[in-house]
């Protein structure tokens, strides 16, 4: 994907995210073979030991167990060199007692930022932005969030976006403003007649024919 310019963009939702073979601090990696059959958080932080990724990448790192549980990957990503990456995790076990356990990309030539749209120049010329990156199994961009540098992400809303994603794929559904696991969802809106009768007919809680909200024990029904 390149722009007006002839420079590349980022992937769009519902589009293949871009394969590429890196070092990491796990060792050389392809994504597509690393990944195999889940979802990942593909996320980049502007540079090693600075203050707000320190606090980003420890807190991914504690919340480990909880992306675990929901088959989902963590990956992140800086133009770093892996011998930076590698003293930086030394450095943040020893201050904050944790040690990351997802690799770090060493893009030092910035090839991965390149293809997923991480530098933006008008923020700054060689430090990539917070972007995160929500991929699917089948290695399909789901989701994209992006922050400045000065930004720290919530790491709580991330949690968020995969188990709604997960959730509105298993069930058919949408979910709601504000929506966590254990509120209503959205039944999608009718595209027929014959669907708006039938969903009129429903007992679930109607605001109108193409705003209906049910307990996700009804969901599947």
């Amino acid at each position: 994907m390149s722009d007006t310019n002839g420079t590349r963009s980022l992937p769009r939702i519902g589009e293949p995210a871009p394969d590429f073979k890196v070092q990491t601090t796990h060792g050389e990696i392809t994504f597509s073979d690393w990944q195999k059959d889940s979802w990942v958080i593909l996320f980049s932080h502007p540079a090693d030991f600075t203050p707000v990724c320190s606090t980003e990448l420890t807190e991914f790192a504690r919340r480990a167990e909880d992306f675990t549980k929901r088959n989902t990957k963590l990956i992140g990503v800086s133009v770093d060199s892996v011998h930076s990456h590698l003293a930086w995790i030394q450095n943040l076990e020893k201050i904050t007692g944790i040690r990351l356990p997802y690799p770090l990309i060493a893009d030092t030539k910035g090839d991965v930022a390149a293809l997923y749209g991480m530098l933006h120049p008008k923020e700054n010329a060689t430090f990539t932005v917070r972007a995160l990156f929500v991929i699917d199994p089948k290695r399909t961009v789901r989701a994209i969030i992006y922050y400045p540098l000065s930004l720290g992400r919530n790491v709580d809303e991330v949690v968020r976006v995969i188990d709604a994603l997960q959730t509105a794929e298993k069930h058919a559904i949408a979910t709601p403003v504000n929506w966590k696991p254990g509120d209503k969802v959205i039944v999608p809106p009718p595209k027929t007649v014959k669907e708006v009768d039938e969903r009129l007919a429903l007992k679930d809680e109607k605001l109108d024919f193409y705003l209906i909200k049910r307990e996700l024990a009804k969901a599947g029904k």
